[in-house]
């Protein structure tokens, strides 16, 4: 159609063997049924995008549709994103200020957890740290309390300052949302928020045991770096916050309406 002001119409259907009768029936037909529902799981796929943070990629789009009732491949789902130009938003930074306060005199735990990760019910194992937000104002620290079993954040807070109120407030916001169990262990790193008089007393109080990381064993707090790690690509590095009160509020929009009620995890 774009060459019919420059060649007959005859001319055109003469070259590529298609008669007249045929070339006026495609431009009668209409899309395909398969372009029809190609379409319509486009916009659903676009949904589903912009609901996740437009952090999805194909393969949680397509479990996401799957979850839905929608029948589809993941090979189909990636077509159709890379045609609609829909693209998983997930950015790096390198920053990194120093969060880590582990040269202390205070008693360290024993590791229980030993990176044995696994749980069968919700409140047997927690993990907690700490990590750093930039913002306008300045760094903010956010401290969470992170349940093995269901990958729930049960607690957080964020704090201008890097000491145990903060740490001390996500392990309260915890505990006062879940029944606590007789057999509970919390594990964390060995830095001075948890390892304080406070913090440990804290711990006895709620009849938590209390468990640590090896010196220098990243992998011990494994579970816990990986929140972190998918709140900062999924969310904190596509965001220039004005103010640290702007940080805390989109921070815990991601946490309690995305991550903890609808993200899909590994």
């Amino acid at each position: 159609m774009s060459h019919q002001k420059e060649y007959p119409l005859t001319a055109m259907c003469k070259a590529f063997a298609v008669s007249r009768s045929g070339y006026h029936e495609w431009l009668t037909r209409g899309d395909s049924p398969r372009a029809v529902e190609n379409a319509a799981l486009t916009n659903r796929i676009k949904v589903i995008h912009a609901d996740s943070f437009k952090t999805y990629g194909s393969p949680r789009v397509a479990k996401e549709l799957i979850g839905q009732g929608i029948r589809c491949g993941e090979n189909r789902v990636a077509r159709l994103m890379r045609e609609a130009g829909i693209v998983s938003n997930r950015y790096k930074r390198r920053f990194k200020p120093v969060t880590t306060q582990s040269d202390h005199q205070e008693p360290v735990a024993e590791n229980i957890i030993n990176q044995d990760f696994s749980a069968t019910a919700p409140n047997q194992k927690w993990g907690s740290d700490i990590t750093y937000i930039p913002t306008k104002e300045g760094w903010l620290y956010l401290a969470v309390v992170l349940d093995f079993f269901s990958r729930e954040i049960v607690g957080w807070a964020t704090s201008n300052s890097l000491n145990s109120d903060v740490a001390v407030a996500a392990l309260l916001k915890a505990a006062g949302r879940n029944q606590l169990p007789a057999e509970l262990v919390h594990h964390s790193d060995r830095d001075i928020q948890y390892a304080c008089f406070r913090y440990r007393r804290l711990l006895q109080s709620m009849r938590i045991r209390q468990s640590m990381c090896r010196k220098g064993n990243c992998y011990d707090n494994a579970m816990t770096e990986s929140f972190f790690n998918t709140l900062k690509v999924e969310r904190i590095h596509q965001m220039d916050y004005p103010s640290r009160e702007a940080a805390t509020a989109d921070i815990g929009g991601y946490i309690e309406n995305f991550y903890n009620s609808r993200r899909r995890h590994s």
